[in-house]
């Protein structure tokens, strides 16, 4: 094993050894000071930026190839094997920096943000398991090694929506969001028993399998609905508005730079197969352009500064969805890097933002010039108001997130405790009253 390997396995496990060794301490009993676990995160954190550093003057600076890890198959049955392979690349080096840097800043900031938190300690452990899960994913030289990556960002995601647990809305919009991710990501799996069935490996650590065109478009658009329900894209935007429930660092490390543009990871990876098809590259281009003007709208009607943050990052990631649809792979990536960057910086700035623009607006006393009068004398008065109460519903999709997808995984779920009932398995929920999912005049609010 070389130097630069050991380092790649370094970066990726380091989160995931904090996260399984304050776990195993707080299981037995020992929960960690404010102080120990600050300390180890940042420990952890500027260890793996200097690895990071050291990865890309190896890449960037020397100019050599990927580096590679291979650790054979996880299991193999028949000509089916789960490969584990670790590559880091000119792509994946992008994302892999920004993980590491961001995920060591909100660490940083959350130190003093979370003070006295009761669920401190639950944070901190969710971050790191949320890094691990992020630099699995960005890292992984096979899409089966990808979906294990993929599968710990969205449950983390979920959880730290319902950090604030001793609120009935915060869990109740976790598990709206939770359905969403189980709906889009069954087209992360389909695709990866697609290539596994057409190609015989998903390895792509030398490169993605030959498939045809017709095979690209079934897998192209089994990942744009993958890559669609984690980047919050139009259709799945309902959810995205409710995940500002969880605390100011999670939703700035998840929905202003690292999980929502996951999904245009997953599309910038499998660009060269996705560009095969032009039915898939369209509707990439189709659904980034109907999410940006969605995202545009909705903001503007937004009444609280985190929600309509959240909305300014859904229309550019739509943008970046454009991008990659019309094969602009590195304009996206530089998109992406700089978007992140702004946005973490916005939303952790958001208590403070509020705080200056109150000041202000009391010293220009009390009055703003409005905005957007040029837009007054294009559009007649009937249609704004149309268009001001559809953006107010935020374009009605949680009507149709709770009627084509909350609600029917509902049911299926509902169908298979009484299945176990039946079996003779006790279901957890018999005793209990289930919980009751928002309807879609409930809001997420910060």
């Amino acid at each position: 094993m070389t130097p630069m390997q050991a380092l790649l396995i370094f970066v990726v496990a380091a989160p995931g050894a904090v996260f399984g060794l304050l776990g195993v301490l707080w299981l037995a009993g020992y929960g960690a000071s404010e102080r120990a676990v600050a300390r180890l995160t940042a420990l952890t954190f500027s260890s793996s930026m200097v690895a990071v550093a050291t990865l890309f003057w190896k890449l960037a600076i020397q100019n050599s190839g990927a580096i590679s890890v291979t650790f054979g198959n996880w299991f193999a049955v028949s000509d089916y094997h789960f490969p584990l392979v670790l590559m880091l690349d000119r792509l994946s080096l992008p994302f892999f920096a920004m993980t590491v840097g961001l995920a060591g800043l909100i660490g940083e900031f959350s130190v003093t943000y979370l003070h006295r938190e009761r669920g401190f300690l639950r944070f901190f452990l969710l971050l790191h398991l949320f890094t691990f899960g992020s630099l699995l994913a960005f890292s992984a030289g096979s899409f089966d090694l990808l979906v294990a990556g993929w599968e710990i960002v969205g449950i983390t995601s979920v959880l730290l929506i319902a950090f604030f647990q001793q609120r009935t809305s915060p869990v109740e919009n976790a598990l709206r969001v939770f359905a969403v991710y189980r709906a889009s990501d069954i087209g992360l799996l389909v695709a990866v028993f697609a290539i596994h069935q057409w190609a015989g490996t998903t390895s792509s650590d030398h490169g993605l399998p030959a498939v045809t065109p017709a095979q690209a478009t079934v897998i192209g658009l089994s990942l744009l609905l993958a890559a669609a329900g984690k980047a919050a894209q139009v259709p799945f935007s309902g959810w995205l508005p409710r995940a500002m429930e969880g605390p100011t660092p999670s939703s700035a490390i998840f929905y202003g730079a690292i999980s929502i543009h996951a999904g245009a990871y997953l599309l910038l990876r499998a660009q060269p197969l996705i560009a095969q098809s032009h039915l898939a590259s369209g509707l990439i281009v189709a659904i980034g352009l109907a999410t940006a003007i969605h995202g545009t709208m909705t903001g503007r009607a937004s009444a609280d500064a985190k929600t309509s943050l959240a909305y300014a990052s859904l229309t550019q990631v739509g943008v970046v969805f454009v991008e990659i649809g019309l094969g602009l792979k590195w304009f996206a990536v530089a998109h992406i890097l700089g978007h992140a960057m702004v946005r973490t910086l916005q939303f952790l700035r958001a208590p403070s933002m509020l705080h200056d623009y109150h000041k202000l607006h009391s010293a220009v006393g009390g009055e703003f010039s409005r905005t957007g009068q040029h837009l007054d004398t294009l559009i007649p008065e009937r249609v704004q108001l149309w268009l001001y109460r559809w953006s107010l519903d935020r374009g009605h999709l949680d009507t149709i997130l709770d009627r084509l997808v909350v609600e029917p995984l509902t049911r299926v779920s509902r169908l298979f405790a009484r299945l176990d009932a039946i079996g003779g398995v006790p279901a957890a929920s018999t005793d209990e009253a289930p919980v009751a999912l928002p309807r879609a005049a409930g809001r997420g609010t910060s």
